[in-house]
């Protein structure tokens, strides 16, 4: 069994209007496709189809103001009600207190436990760990739970050996910005590929895309349409590799705030659960979801283990 979850930073199920909703305004064949023709807002949910389910996933929480961050992905990575724990919505960073849930135990601390394969597949340039050992830099909540589960991160050196993505799938921001004249640029679709293919290789694998978010707080229209159309075309090639019989994709999100560029804040708007695989598969797994903290516990059980895999050790 095989499970990659898809991280999409900042998106919620907006409304149908190409006027302020990229998901709606770009070509995106390939995830329309799963969906029937219909495009990811919350008019298309609920939705079932051949290798599809959607569902609208509560990402507020019960807690008073708009979702963040930090909060969020602790949320989604511990089954947690980390908002109300802590007693506020809060990001971009880790504070303190959700610094401290999180090491308490995630998903990577039960799937490590167990000795089941599990990576976050990003790479990480060299200045990101110079500035982490400095002090310079916070750990955001994915990578400090992945690092606090004794998972490393991994390196240019991973992304130039072909073992872990970059953050735009394509590389083509590590080629321009880093100048890194030993990686390739890739299409969207070999970008797939090779997702799938490093998937493939664990029980659990996570892949952090935070574009989405911060183009949603630019407000940036004309970036976010070719961003979602390669996005698409990554999805293209991840769905042509994809073992849908013995593995399941998720995609999902921590708070809204792409799917609405008339404001540069989040939303309280729910976001996608969509989860891709066979039927038999999907079926157990999407019975329970109705909030982000319903997440961990449902991969969990796809995989036999308990909530109290997750108590780091």
């Amino acid at each position: 069994m095989h499970f990659l979850f898809l991280f999409l930073d900042g998106v919620g199920l907006g409304e149908n209007d190409p006027e302020i909703n990229p998901f709606v305004a770009a070509n995106m064949p390939t995830l329309r496709g799963l969906l029937d023709g219909q495009p990811l807002i919350h008019d298309s949910v609920p939705c079932e189809t051949e290798y599809a389910s959607l569902r609208a996933l509560d990402a507020a929480l019960g807690v008073t103001g708009l979702p963040q961050s930090a909060t969020g992905q602790a949320a989604l990575l511990t089954g947690k009600n980390v908002p109300k724990i802590v007693g506020e919505h809060y990001g971009p960073k880790p504070n303190p207190p959700v610094a401290d849930v999180i090491r308490l135990g995630t998903l990577f601390h039960a799937f490590q436990y167990h000795a089941l394969p599990a990576a976050l597949l990003n790479a990480y340039p060299p200045g990101y760990f110079r500035a982490i050992e400095s002090g310079r830099r916070l750990y955001s909540a994915v990578p400090l739970a992945v690092t606090s589960a004794n998972i490393p991160l991994k390196t240019q050196a991973d992304l130039q050996d072909g073992r872990a993505m970059a953050a735009d799938f394509t590389a083509k921001g590590w080629v321009e910005y880093f100048k890194d004249d030993k990686t390739e640029v890739m299409a969207p679709i070999d970008a797939g590929h090779k997702l799938a293919k490093l998937s493939q290789n664990h029980a659990f694998a996570f892949f952090e895309y935070w574009v989405s978010d911060m183009l949603g707080h630019k407000q940036n229209m004309t970036d976010a349409i070719p961003t979602l159309e390669t996005l698409d075309g990554v999805l293209a090639g991840l769905l042509d590799a994809w073992d849908m019989e013995n593995g399941l994709i998720l995609i999902t999100s921590d708070h809204g705030n792409m799917e609405d560029m008339s404001t540069r804040r989040h939303t309280a708007r729910p976001v996608p659960g969509l989860v891709i695989g066979a039927p038999q598969l999907r079926a157990p797994f999407i019975a329970g979801l109705n909030a982000i903290t319903d997440i961990a516990s449902a991969i969990l059980h796809l995989f036999g283990l308990d909530a109290k895999d997750m108590q780091a050790r």
